[in-house]
């Protein structure tokens, strides 16, 4: 027997963002292999097997006395082996809550870092993980990676749910890059470095009193990964967050460092700016920002009739909008939000229920649902709503009914905290994903402003009611965005027109537990969810995934449909011409990458 070593290593700057779990307890898999972190046992210490030889047996005048000191001398030796083992070889303090696991693979060693997606769902094990402190640094690493063959994949904050940036063969990470190199208040222009997070960017310019023109429902993300992957916030006049970017530099393998913009090499422009990290490691971006501005957000409870009714109005209406519908409910809830009148002023708004009444159902729930599964009871005056789904979802997540009950005590809250705040954009266009999750969002054409042609709405009626007739235990909400067209090639919402809208939907099955076995369940479960609305929805509503969400098919007869598909979406010749130019040993791309896009023949 062998003790086991802690795997840790330290890497505080990347480590900053609290959604991210580099601390957790590693996990024991196979160091060769780059998996989802659902499929490897959680435990960071090993159940040991016994080994034992039975003692010779003495005559005796009763067969029966003599069974009896056989298996007196047996349970003696299993205690005794119990004992020594656990007295010489004690599990690690922060593991003794943990169950015991038999050990699966060789422990592993103390110079692998472990780097997990904030969700869990994806983990790998690296010897190269890199976190240059200057731009020439980080050209001087990607140089060498190249003469050497050696992949340095880049990677942001790690809060995409496929975890497209990790590979175990290396990573590089930008986060010591993170200024605010040059502000132009006149134009509303900034020029930064690619690892500073959106929440950084944004306070280092507040006092220009300026800001971005949209965001996503998280603020720390990288700026050069938040681009890269094309993500986007919501509102029918706004497009993705892609479409800021009006220059950029790539440090790249095959020619250096390049500067890219509208007037510089327009063709790589509009194909790196959404380009996966594939193309090159974004160093810099400039952006074009907009006057920072306050806010009015309006959050009410509405249903599918009158959101059938009003849909057209709300969108051309509203600066930024969303719906959030709880399945099994008629519930919709909206959020809209639009800058403060300079006539009428913020609303006079008081509102109807206080915050322990908007939680009084989901907390009464939480007590009546500890009761029925003899959970161990918690003080939970001081969680928010979304601590408190987590918390009851964790006690059968999977059981429809349960999860019904954990959805409508969700549509009563939503419906006593109806009224408005009042705060800056960056403040208010935020949104509570909840806990770690598994999350697949689709991108689809939903006509123009001026005439939406209302496959939006007909899009999640088919979803509600697929998930009734399957009896899918879905939690809330099922979030839907819009924005406008990106000329970005590689953007799902890619048009060439410029007053197409598009519509961004969400499906989600949270992971509230730690333990491996559940956590499997529910990743069947919600894969099994995501393939009916593939195989029933996608084609028919030309619908494609966030590149922050997609997943690898493992059939191969599925990933070649999904790379056939990508196909007639996007412009993968042309990516992958300007991969082999500018990466031409391919050390920036990862197997998803080298999945999706095959530099050969597609599978």
């Amino acid at each position: 027997m062998s003790r086991l070593a802690h795997l840790k290593r330290s890497l505080k700057p990347f480590f900053q963002n609290p959604r991210l779990h580099f601390t957790k307890p590693p996990i024991f898999s196979n160091p060769t292999s780059e998996i989802p972190h659902f499929l490897n046992p959680r435990n960071p210490f090993v159940s040991r097997g016994f080994s034992t030889t039975p003692p010779l047996s003495s005559p005796s005048s009763s067969s029966s006395d003599a069974e009896i000191r056989k298996y007196i001398g047996y349970a003696a030796l299993l205690l005794s082996c119990a004992a020594a083992t656990y007295y010489s070889f004690p599990f690690p303090e922060n593991a003794k809550h943990k169950k015991a696991q038999m050990f699966r693979y060789a422990p592993l060693p103390d110079d692998l870092h472990t780097v997990s997606n904030w969700s869990g769902t994806h983990e790998v094990h690296t010897r190269n993980f890199v976190q240059p402190e200057s731009v020439k640094e980080l050209e001087s690493v990607v140089r060498v990676a190249s003469e050497k063959k050696q992949k340095i994949r880049p990677v942001g904050s790690g809060l995409s749910p496929n975890g497209i940036g990790l590979t175990r063969a290396g990573m590089v990470n930008l986060a010591l890059l993170d200024k605010v190199l040059e502000v132009d208040k006149e134009r509303k222009i900034v020029r930064v470095q690619a690892g500073i997070r959106v929440q950084e960017l944004v306070d280092g310019i507040k006092e220009f009193g300026i800001t971005l023109q949209n965001f996503a429902s998280i603020r720390e993300q990288q700026i050069g990964g938040i681009v890269q992957v094309g993500a986007h916030g919501t509102g029918a006049r706004l497009p993705p967050i892609d479409e800021q970017v009006i220059s950029m530099k790539l440090v790249t393998p095959g020619k250096g460092t390049i500067e890219v913009s509208r007037e510089k090499d327009p063709e790589l422009f509009y194909l790196a700016r959404c380009g996966l990290g594939g193309l090159g490691v974004v160093s810099e971006v400039t952006l074009q920002c907009v006057e920072r501005q306050e806010l009015v957000e309006h959050t009410y409870v509405s249903n599918i009739k009158d959101i059938k009714k009003n849909h057209k109005k709300l969108l051309s209406d509203n600066k930024h909008v969303k719906y959030l519908y709880i399945p099994y409910t008629d519930t919709v809830v909206v959020v809209r939000c639009n800058p403060v009148s300079k006539w009428k002023g913020a609303p006079n708004f008081k509102p109807k229920y206080s915050k322990d009444e908007a939680m009084k159902q989901i907390r009464d729930l939480y007590h009546e649902s500890i009761k029925k599964y003899r959970g161990e009871e918690q003080e939970i005056s001081e969680f928010t709503f979304t601590e408190l789904r987590d918390k009851l979802l964790a006690l059968d997540p999977l059981n429809k009914d349960h999860v019904i009950k954990v959805n409508q005590a969700e549509a009563e809250f939503w419906r006593r905290s109806e009224g408005y705040r009042l705060g800056w954009s960056d403040e208010i266009l935020g949104f509570d994903c909840g806990g770690q999750q598994w999350v697949s969002e689709t991108c689809f054409p939903a006509g123009t402003l001026a005439k939406p042609n209302m496959k939006d709405i007909q899009y999640i009626e088919e979803v509600l009611q697929l998930i009734e007739k399957e009896q899918v235990p879905a939690p809330a909400p099922i979030e839907q965005r819009w924005t406008t067209s990106s000329k970005s090639l590689m953007s799902p919402a890619y048009s060439s027109a410029e007053d197409d809208i598009f519509s961004w939907v969400g499906i989600i099955m949270y992971l509230p537990t730690t333990d491996p076995r559940q956590r499997k369940e529910i990743t069947e479960e919600f894969f099994h969810y995501r393939h009916m609305t593939q195989t029933q929805l996608w084609d028919q509503y030309s619908a494609y995934e966030h590149w922050a969400k997609i997943e690898v098919p493992k059939d191969k007869d599925e990933l070649a449909a999904l790379q056939s598909r990508l196909r007639k979406r996007f412009p993968v010749d042309a990516y992958n011409k300007a991969r082999r130019e500018l990466d031409p040993n391919s050390v920036l791309s990862n197997n998803m990458l080298e999945k999706l896009f095959p530099l050969g023949n597609p599978i």
